[in-house]
């Protein structure tokens, strides 16, 4: 048995269209939430905290369906792009700091997803996430703001509190995306 298949059933291909709306979709959070990240809401809180939990959806929705694999290839490809596109928009070091971030935290998403998968419904996105939240928070805001003047631990805290609370509210759309292939 592959790492790649499931306990009990093969996966699915998925078709091109779905991996292409897989990685746009991945490419478009890392992207805004690389330019949101540069915006604060107040000294706990950047707007990127508010969208960068959605990567976890992505991947999640992609594990979920069709496995490990296709879920790590919409991470490769939506990182590429989103690192390009963010060296033109966002400052070198964010670029840098949200790339090593991002993918390092995916594809621990993604793996504790795949070990947890067959579990409550719930049990798999919820932790992965969590796991992974923290993770991208210690990676990104480290490189990122480390030695700089503005108030990045807080930052960091407060990303890390709207990431856990908004990967929690996102349980509701993976489950109702997902409802169909749970039943």
């Amino acid at each position: 048995m592959s790492s790649d298949s499931p306990l009990r059933t093969p996966f699915t291909r998925p078709s091109t269209l779905r991996m292409l709306a897989g990685i746009i979709a991945m490419a478009a959070v890392v992207l805004a939430s690389n330019i949101l990240v540069q915006y604060p809401i107040n000294d706990w809180l950047t707007w990127g905290a508010l969208s960068y939990p959605v990567a976890y959806l992505v991947s999640d929705l992609i594990n979920r369906g069709y496995g490990p694999a296709p879920a790590r290839r919409v991470a490769w490809v939506g990182f590429a792009v989103a690192v390009v596109a963010s060296l033109l928009l966002a400052p070198p070091r964010i670029a840098i700091a949200s790339g090593t971030a991002f993918i390092l935290s995916q594809l621990f998403d993604i793996s504790v997803f795949h070990r947890l998968r067959e579990g409550t419904w719930w049990r798999a996105p919820l932790i992965a996430t969590v796991l992974a939240a923290i993770l991208d928070t210690f990676v990104f805001w480290s490189i990122a703001f480390a030695g700089g003047s503005d108030p990045w631990i807080t930052w960091a805290l407060g990303d890390l509190a709207v990431k856990l609370a908004v990967g929690l509210l996102l349980l509701l759309p993976f489950r109702l995306l997902t409802w169909r292939s749970v039943h």
